[in-house]
């Protein structure tokens, strides 16, 4: 994955080198392992908390993991390819062309080649996806703040309200695995990767095309900067811009051309779910009512957890972020503050968002080597906070995530 050919620029993170005299705390063989094991065992006891709470209120684990909500679209579309549709009520028609199509693909190539059923090969793209995602993360990381961030980065990572999310059969994995990779290669200068993994990331989900524009956005400064410069531009930077939206929009036109509208008819399809970007008049009017009229516990902690995430990105800017991070977690926000649908879904769009744990990740090391026990207490906090409301958004709210 070298690129020769590519000189670093001020938007691209340099590597972060330890000052003379300093050590790190975490050990020096394979500090990924750390990060990756950390992880594991926090999505595998909020697994336990979840299964325990399943079989005490008659339900199966696995089947909730693995066949809840949108998952039982994407498992249909990868047993039986695209067509389906509901008609719920006049103008509301809900229609499978509004799921991307790399995860499905990646599930009927798993039952291709194995023994699993549709479930669990969706759970094992899944788990794996998350896995991948995490080394991306820590690899960004460590980049721009050293192992230690990087660590706790995957940590809080793997202990957000809604990262059940991320042990289910569901696309933000795969999404996130794509896009932390693409973003790496964009702050190493490796713009042939960053742009062909642009495009997977673009065929995941509909909020995939965020790591398109995140890759252009530094692309074209680059570009800019060079050519001012006198300089030349090279092959593979053209050439990763070119790639990166690609993904998004060919799934996008190859869906209008089927519904007979080129280019409008993947959000015709959107529209049909009742999601659509109004630039948040929806969301405001439904926060509205929240406030004033109170509702199930999901939807206060929606509209908290969007809130946060609001905060967190102002924090993230004052850390003067590299221009592809900062872009893209600008996107996923303006998509999920500006767009109407399920509200109480909004918080799983966030999820690849994990450019905004960076300034809770920073404090938190800070914190952990002056006051040891408070970062305890805290992440202690976080678990619990994560654990028990995954295992109720999953087993006990009956409403999509």
């Amino acid at each position: 994955m070298q690129c020769a050919d590519v000189t670093p620029v001020s938007t691209l993170a340099p590597p972060v080198v330890a000052q003379p005299g300093t050590t790190e705390r975490l050990p020096p063989r394979h500090p990924v392992a750390v990060a990756l094991g950390l992880f594991a065992a926090a999505r595998l006891t909020g697994l336990a908390v979840l299964a325990a709470t399943a079989w005490a209120t008659g339900h199966h684990p696995l089947t909730l993991l693995g066949r809840s909500w949108d998952s039982r679209w994407y498992l249909g579309i990868a047993a039986h390819g695209y067509g389906r549709t509901l008609d719920i009520r006049p103008g509301v028609v809900y229609s499978d062309l509004a799921f991307f199509p790399l995860y499905p693909a990646l599930v009927r190539a798993v039952t291709a080649v194995s023994p699993l059923g549709g479930g669990a090969a969706g759970l094992l793209v899944s788990w794996t996806a998350a896995a991948v995602a995490a080394c991306g993360i820590y690899a960004i990381g460590v980049r721009l703040h050293g192992r230690a961030v990087a660590t706790v980065l995957v940590l809080l990572w793997a202990l957000l309200p809604h990262s059940v999310v991320l042990s289910m059969a569901y696309t933000e994995p795969v999404l996130t695995a794509f896009a932390a990779w693409s973003l790496y290669a964009v702050l190493t200068g490796r713009w042939l990767w960053a742009g062909t993994l642009a495009a997977l990331a673009g065929l995941a989900r509909p909020n995939g095309f965020a790591v398109a524009v995140a890759v252009l956005a530094t692309a074209a400064f680059e570009i800019v900067r060079t050519l001012r410069r006198g300089g030349k531009v090279t092959h593979s930077l053209w050439t990763g811009a070119t790639l990166a939206p690609l993904g998004w929009s060919a799934y996008v036109v190859w869906v209008g051309h089927r519904a007979g509208d080129l280019l409008g008819g993947y959000f015709a399809v959107q529209r049909g779910w009742g999601s659509s970007f109004d630039f948040g008049r929806g969301s405001l009017r439904f926060a509205r009512h929240i406030v004033l009229q109170g509702d199930r516990l999901v939807f206060p902690m929606t509209l908290l957890i969007v809130a946060v995430a609001v905060l967190l990105y102002a924090l993230l800017l004052l850390d003067r972020p590299p221009l592809p991070l900062a872009v893209y977690t600008a996107v996923l926000l303006l998509i999920t503050l500006g767009g109407s649908g399920f509200f109480e879904s909004k918080p799983r769009f966030l999820l690849p968002a994990f450019p905004l744990l960076l300034p809770p990740a920073r404090a938190l090391v800070r914190t952990a080597r002056a006051r040891p026990w408070h970062a305890v207490v805290v992440t202690g906090a976080l678990a619990g906070l994560s654990f028990a409301y995954g295992a109720y958004l999953v087993v006990l709210a009956d409403t999509p995530l």
